[in-house]
């Protein structure tokens, strides 16, 4: 599928642009990987850690926020990847245009460059967060996911369609606990800050999103937010795996902090297909164009939700331990 295409990452230097370009280099024989992104330096790094691909990647410095440097760098591109956002939520709350500009004009931008430069596939990364927002990070990825699934509506005639691979925190991520977490234990500490006791997360690694966006690039026909269905864990488990017999201290959660992860509301169960492994969400507005629902698969309950709290599958606090053995932090 992805063979002899052309693919635009942007963003394409983070943890997911990295991830995914090793994982279709290996898998795949695309004619050409584009790495459009704002900093020099880390395109510098990508370029040394994929230098045996050197043939097949291109390095484009820019901005999403730039429709004139999209346009250009769009010419020639089978399918689009975005991946770029402001993501931090303390900096968006604290910097609210910037994520604005970035998170709601770059996804409109990137919409516009797609539909006007012969780009016959676009998928966009969401976030749990956009899911019933409680910050400003989730309000603009909640807008942005709004802007690409209404994109189908202006496709027409052309061959192309938009949609959406939603997933939360990439266990070992930046930011995340984790990370913090190893830090305080390698630092000697023998107490684990928690937010909130009942705190529970889900556990998505990296290559697990690549292969949803794949499946996406593959599956799609229009406005579908595909949601991967993953394992949940209770953040007092995590601590007792990274630190076995360690004293936790309940801390209070941060501004703009979810008890759980949300993924599916129960008011989208109206539109909500349950696959073997994975959940599709589909458009609640229908347009003039080729949306296809794919009947493999059953219609959710009326009232589902799919959450964090609300799992069927959880993790031990040994196959916690198990899967951090195999887990490379982000740096």
């Amino acid at each position: 599928m992805l063979n002899d295409k052309t693919i635009l990452i942007t963003g394409g230097t983070g943890s997911f642009g990295k991830a995914f370009t090793k994982y279709v280099l290996t898998h795949y024989n695309p004619k050409k990987i584009i790495i459009y992104s704002r900093d020099e330096f880390k395109q510098f790094i990508m370029q040394n850690e994929f230098a045996g691909y050197s043939s097949r990647l291109r390095f484009f410095i820019g901005d999403v926020r730039d429709k004139d440097r999209l346009y250009r760098a769009f010419e020639g591109v089978d399918y689009v990847v975005h991946a770029a956002a402001l993501k931090q939520v303390p900096a968006c709350e604290y910097n609210p245009n910037e994520a604005i500009k970035t998170n709601i004009h770059g996804a409109q931008n990137v919409i516009e460059a797609a539909l006007d430069c012969g780009v016959k596939k676009v998928v966009a990364l969401s976030t749990d967060k956009a899911v019933n927002p409680v910050n400003l990070y989730g309000g603009t990825k909640l807008v942005s996911d709004k802007l690409f699934i209404a994109a189908n509506a202006y496709a027409g005639n052309k061959d192309i369609c938009f949609a959406i691979v939603r997933y939360g925190n990439v266990a070992g991520s930046r930011g995340s606990i984790i990370p913090k977490f190893y830090d305080i234990i390698k630092n000697g500490g023998t107490e684990l800050p928690i937010t909130d006791y009942r705190m529970t997360r889900f556990w998505i690694s990296l290559e697990e999103g690549v292969k949803l966006v794949i499946k996406a690039l593959a599956e799609a026909t229009g406005g579908e937010t595909f949601i991967s269905k993953i394992p949940s864990f209770r953040v007092t488990d995590l601590a007792e795996a990274m630190l076995p017999g360690g004293h936790t201290r309940e801390i209070g959660i941060y501004p703009g902090e979810k008890l759980h992860e949300i993924m599916v509301t129960t008011e989208d169960s109206a539109n909500t297909w349950e696959y073997d492994k994975h959940f599709i969400v589909y458009p609640q507005v229908h347009w003039n164009y080729k949306q296809k629902i794919n009947e493999s698969g059953k219609k959710v309950a009326e009232g589902f939700s799919y959450s964090s709290d609300n799992n069927t599958e959880w993790l031990t606090v040994e196959q916690i331990r198990e899967l951090l053995k195999e887990m490379e932090l982000e740096k």
